[in-house]
């Protein structure tokens, strides 16, 4: 789900060096006949130690998640071990899906923003279970792979509107944000004006805006994994000040139990559950799109025909991921666009991503580690992962105030109203309403007809 600034060495990859020297048979000689004819290593024009590099580039760029994931899932009343068992594994199959079945270097996760969401949203405002919001994930994951198998994934993607597109991941951004703010105590309730600033003399929201500051700076200078070393040192700080327990960094992995095949489908078979199980599809699917695209463009997996090799298989290991993540107690797996540093350090192959699945697995054995990240640490890598995803807002044309405004409406009532799904209803709403007034109907799609009945009939009934 996030937006992430590419290496400033692109240009300089590995590979491009190797294409300026022809070397084609020492590459050969790198890999075993085996691993050659699995990954396709040397029609790639890449190594094993390549590959090995760019998974690790990747992983490092992206493991931050377990330990937010685990953080947010928590506070859905979530066994935290269990959860952060559930985030290595989601991570790890999914990254095995695409390393193996489309060959792909991208690496998979459970959602930013949509772990958000089932959270604060589906569980803490809307009073549902953990369970049947994971019933909601698994259905909105069988749905996204039935899309993936047939030519209704295009009808559906093409019929949407590029602003609303935009907005989406702007919006789901807005409503990361304002919860990295409120779990860092820098942005409180307020009972006259609703919402007010925190104080800074409190430790927790003082540690979370230095931590946020130190991600921005590393970040800007390229720094190797700059957010999982900026939330590293600042649980540092923390334990310095006596604010973090230590209790070890390695054990065996915690339980799964408790979150094992515990998805309640039944309670999510809910008329009410249905603006839900679209969030988590629409959010899921067009971040998916978004990430598959931009990366294979720079991996060179576009052939000279203009089509992206291997597409139907990617978006198929992303859409199968979501389910089999909500088998072990994962909010919605989708490929994550860190995974163009990886490919900024030569990764072209799926060997790329299995090794960032290996990684995943390794790590359940740091669940100590996990445990003592504090979520004042979290909070300042919310903060910043949330601006990033806002960048969309530059591509929507902003001179065009039927497109603006519908856009500026999901944007601003997700976090709001606390729900992406209310967002979405209502920017959606927005713009067929003023794509019909103004003499632009050829605009609104059927589909886009079809969903602003469901969502009116939610707003209405529901």
């Amino acid at each position: 789900m996030l937006r992430v600034i590419d290496n400033k060495n692109d240009e300089e990859s590995p590979v491009e060096s190797i294409k300026r020297k022809p070397q084609a048979a020492p590459l050969q000689r790198t890999a075993p006949g085996w691993l050659d004819r699995l990954f396709k290593l040397s029609e790639h024009r890449t190594s094993i130690r390549t590959e090995l590099l760019a998974g690790l580039t990747t992983f490092v760029t992206m493991a931050y998640i377990i330990f937010v994931n685990p953080n947010i899932m928590a506070d859905a009343g979530v066994d935290h071990g269990a959860a952060f068992v559930a985030t290595c594994i989601g991570a790890a199959l999914g990254c095995l899906l695409m390393g193996l079945y489309a060959n792909w270097p991208v690496g998979l996760a459970p959602g930013m923003g949509l772990n958000a969401f089932f959270t604060y949203t589906v569980v803490g405002e809307m009073g549902y279970s953990w369970q049947i919001a994971l019933g909601a994930v698994f259905i909105s994951g069988v749905l996204f792979m039935i899309m993936s198998l047939s030519r209704i994934r295009e009808w559906l993607l093409n019929s949407i509107p590029m602003s609303l597109r935009f907005a989406m991941g702007a919006g789901v951004g807005l409503f990361l944000g304002l919860i990295g703010l409120k779990t860092a105590g820098i942005v409180v309730d307020s009972p006259a004006t609703l919402l007010t600033m925190g104080s800074f003399g409190e430790p927790t929201a003082l540690l979370a805006a230095v931590c946020f500051l130190m991600i921005a700076v590393l970040s800007h200078r390229n720094v190797f994994g700059a957010i999982l070393l900026s939330m590293l040192a600042v649980t540092g700080i923390g334990w310095a000040l006596g604010l973090v327990e230590y209790n070890g960094l390695v054990s065996m992995p915690p339980s799964l139990a408790p979150t094992w095949l515990a998805m309640d489908i039944a309670g999510a078979l809910n008329v009410a559950m249905v603006s839900v199980i679209l969030a988590f599809l629409f959010v899921n699917m067009f971040d998916t799109a978004g990430t598959l695209m931009g990366v294979a463009h720079r991996a060179n997996l576009v052939n000279e025909d203009g089509k992206i090799e291997n597409l139907s298989r990617a978006l198929k290991a992303d859409s199968s991921s979501s389910v089999v993540g909500a088998f072990v107690g994962c909010p919605p797996v989708t490929s994550y666009v860190e995974s163009a540093s990886g490919v900024a350090a030569g990764g072209r192959t799926g060997l790329t991503a299995v090794t960032v699945g290996v990684l995943f697995l390794i790590a359940m054995f740091f669940a100590p580690l996990a445990g003592m990240i504090p979520a004042y640490a979290t909070a300042g890598a919310l903060i910043y992962v949330a601006m990033l995803m806002m960048s969309g807002l530059a591509n929507i044309n902003w001179k065009d105030h039927t497109d603006t405004i519908p856009a500026i409406v999901t944007v601003v009532m997700m976090p709001l109203t606390f729900s992406i799904a209310n967002g979405i209803a209502l920017g959606f709403l927005t713009y067929a309403t003023l794509k019909l007034l103004t003499g632009q109907r050829d605009k609104v799609s059927i589909s886009l007809y079809v969903l602003c009945v469901i969502f009116i009939a939610k707003f209405a009934f529901l």
